[in-house]
């Protein structure tokens, strides 16, 4: 049996008879690669916008750290591809590099990392249509009590029965111009100085929610999308041109809802 490489690895398969006077330092070198295979812990410089994380067969590589802590300083969101796309691959990654990352291995899908995240990856191997999955996304948590220490960014996850010890912060976002999205990824609180003759549109979701506080020193008009008006009779609110005027707009199923909390200085 002639020499040959493990597939996921980078490991030599020593054949028989062969690499004679060279098993003690390919050895050595195996064991290297296992080490980092097993308890390694990779620190990556990343740079402009893409990077490759390869392994490489009988040497090591970056590829072989189990653990892998992206630092440097990218220009923008950097993509980091796993070679060779035939591998199967599980990572424990952290991103310190400043800018989101994304890891793909080929068409089959990628996972997006923001700065100062933390996942458990694998990739399946599968070629030109190679998946990175993130397992961290899929895991729930037992018993009553998550700590996070420091700033954590949770995407798409359910929480279910959570209780807050403490104050929740929710984001603030001003808007501006005349027509503008009601979007609540920008922040549940929302505050806009009209400039003009203005037109919302609606971009919540069912279960969504915004607080939307208008300050209209002019009279401009403003054109709602299709609402349901809790707190006025059915008809849009007319805003007063003194002090903020605070709505609620809130979606169930695919009824959008406004009900008037404050009118003006009222």
């Amino acid at each position: 049996m002639a020499t040959t490489y493990s597939q996921n690895t980078g490991l030599q398969l020593l054949g028989d008879g062969e690499r004679s006077g060279l098993w003690g330092g390919d050895t050595n070198l195996n064991m290297q690669i296992l080490d980092r295979l097993l308890n390694g812990v990779g620190a990556i410089t990343l740079a402009g916008t893409t990077h490759s994380l390869t392994t490489s067969d009988g040497a090591l590589s970056d590829g072989q750290y189990r653990v892998v802590v992206f630092g440097g300083s990218p220009s923008g969101t950097n993509t980091v591809t796993l070679a060779p796309n035939d591998q199967q691959k599980l990572y424990f990654v952290v991103n310190s590099s400043g800018e989101q990352i994304t890891l793909t291995q080929g068409s089959g899908g990628n996972v997006d990392l923001a700065d100062g995240g933390a996942a458990i990856i694998y990739a399946d191997g599968a070629g030109a249509g190679a998946e990175v999955v993130d397992l961290t996304s899929l895991f729930s948590v037992a018993g009553s009590t998550v700590t996070l220490a420091g700033t954590q960014i949770l995407t798409n996850k359910t929480v279910t029965g959570l209780t807050l010890d403490g104050a929740l912060t929710e984001e603030v976002h001003s808007l501006t111009g005349t027509s503008v999205a009601l979007d609540p990824a920008n922040g549940t609180i929302q505050t806009h100085s009209l400039t003009g003759n203005t037109t919302y549109t609606d971009s919540l979701a069912s279960g969504q929610s915004i607080t939307l506080m208008i300050d209209d020193g002019s009279g401009y008009s403003v054109t709602w999308p299709t609402t349901t008006h809790l707190t006025t009779g059915g008809a849009a609110p007319t805003l007063a041109t003194s002090g903020y005027n605070v709505v609620v707009l809130f979606k169930v199923a695919s009824v959008l809802y406004l009900a008037v909390v404050k009118d003006g200085a009222a």
